[in-house]
């Protein structure tokens, strides 16, 4: 028999950061140099960066102790990151955002790589307001880091997600070079192209306020090539076939010195030559913007996959066979059944998608059918399909997350895919799986004619599972081909 008291070793062990019997180690933190002590057999144990520190080839040693400098992490920042060393144990709740990222810069710096992606996770999962509402600024302080793509991907999305704030705030004007050709070069930066295109001519007037904007055709030789020099990475990735000609003639055109002789020439006998079109090399449109609060378009393939009965990476946003039109909003149009089917009745294919509050959980179900309010009770009020199903993701963000509960065949209420009643919201399942009850409350009685998914534990009412919901939407799905 054996016994394991891993809780016990971590507790002595933090204990043993705190003795400074046996240092051997003194690091200098911060600028005022703060001195903290150290073992090191366990640094070297717990990180590359240590190893290598002090070996023989560039350790510094005074009276047979390590001497370490960091003048660039902060007392603070190393007693976290030391601590995690020693015992594996780190509470980022109790930090600001800021601080973390410093301690996320620094953890790097001293290549403890679990603690990398533990932080990152934690911010994506814990910190998303945040990272919403100050994704560019993440995404400058982290971009530089390859061992933080995760987090610097994620703040891409984000920024993406809310492109046309960028100008409409003129936040557009602001960014940096290496990010604004992250963003050009993506496909769901999904803003018109003409609205991009006079974003990143105002983006180069930004970089060089001197050159006059109100008549292009007075720059002088020097000015049209400090332009040129400005936008020369930029230009081949603005997507100018899908600009109306109308927008080209009239905010392209006049900036045709700035444009590659090639890419012009192809661009003004594609405007001018209709016959010519056949002939050019157009890039593809980006992706379709989705009038969505909750989700985004890489929601649209998962939920396309799902519906067709693919694997779930099957379709991405480049080629979904669907068009998602948005027939409801509670938060917009009002969170009562009534308003539900006036707004969704007989329109076909429909998706629900329910966001739970306080967290990133997303549910809710697909009806090939379509909803029906002049039915008041009895069994008229089911509808049977094996092609509906009802889903969850804990976390909208985590891919890896997503469960889809199909008919449930081995039970004798599957044969109730859909319920339609006047009196209640969205409704999946005999068994009322997952509704909207008539007291606007949403509910579940349990897994009866879909396969078990995650649906949050809320609260109990009569003999129903009851839980908040902070908003849900309605798309009609339409099959494109």
């Amino acid at each position: 028999m054996s016994f394991e008291y891993s809780q016990e070793l971590m507790n002595d062990y933090e204990k043993f950061l705190e003795f400074d019997k046996g240092y051997d180690v003194i690091i200098y933190a911060g600028e005022d140099e703060v001195e903290i002590r150290a073992h090191s057999l366990i640094l070297c144990i717990r990180s590359q960066y240590f190893r290598a520190a002090f070996s023989n080839e560039w350790a510094n040693k005074k009276d047979g102790k390590f001497i370490l400098n960091k003048s660039n992490i902060s007392p603070q920042i190393l007693k976290i990151i030391l601590r995690y060393i020693y015992c594996g144990k780190i509470e980022l709740a109790k930090l600001q955002v800021s601080e973390i990222l410093n301690l996320l810069i620094a953890v790097d710096e001293l290549n403890v790589q679990t603690l990398i992606q533990c932080i990152q996770e934690y911010l994506i999962k814990y910190k998303y307001d945040f990272l919403q509402q100050n994704s560019i600024e993440v995404f400058e302080i982290t971009h530089d880091y390859e061992a933080f793509s995760d987090l610097w991907n994620y703040c891409l999305d984000k920024i993406c997600e809310t492109s046309d704030e960028l100008f409409k705030t003129g936040k557009f004007m602001e960014l940096k070079e290496p990010l604004l050709e992250l963003l050009l070069e993506r496909d769901d930066f999904s803003s018109d192209e003409i609205i991009i295109w006079d974003g990143l001519i105002k983006w180069s007037f930004a970089q060089h306020p001197n050159i006059q904007k109100d008549d292009v055709d007075k720059w002088n030789k020097e000015e049209i090539a400090i332009m040129r020099t400005i936008l020369h990475r930029f230009i081949p990735l603005i997507r100018f076939y899908h600009i109306s000609s109308e927008d080209f003639f009239s905010k392209v055109y006049p900036f045709r010195e700035l444009i590659p002789e090639d890419i012009f020439n192809n661009l003004f006998a594609f405007h001018t030559k209709p016959n010519m079109k056949s002939g050019i090399d157009i890039q593809p449109p980006r992706y379709p913007k989705y009038d969505s609060i909750i989700i985004n378009g890489r929601h649209f393939a998962l939920f396309s996959s799902w519906i067709e009965k693919k694997n779930d990476s099957y379709y991405n946003e480049s080629n979904i066979p669907y068009d998602f039109k948005l027939l409801f909003r509670a938060s917009r149009d009002g969170d009562t059944p009534p308003i539900f089917h006036s707004k969704c009745d007989y329109k076909g294919a429909t998706i629900v998608i329910i966001k739970i509050p306080n967290s990133e959980q997303i549910l809710g179900g697909y009806n090939p059918l379509h909803w029906d309010s002049n039915i008041n009770s009895g069994w008229n009020s089911w509808k049977y399909t094996t092609d509906s199903f009802i889903f969850s993701l804990v976390n909208r963000n985590n891919f890896r997350t997503a469960e889809v509960g199909r008919i449930n065949h081995a039970n004798h209420s599957s044969e109730f895919a859909i319920y339609c009643c006047q009196n209640y919201g969205p409704a999946f399942g005999g068994g009322h799986d997952l509704f909207q009850d008539d007291d606007c409350i949403w509910k579940s009685y349990g897994s009866y004619s879909y396969s078990k998914i995650d649906i949050p534990k809320g609260y109990k009412m009569d003999s129903y599972n009851a839980f908040n919901v902070e908003d849900y939407e309605v798309f009609q799905v339409v099959k494109k081909y």
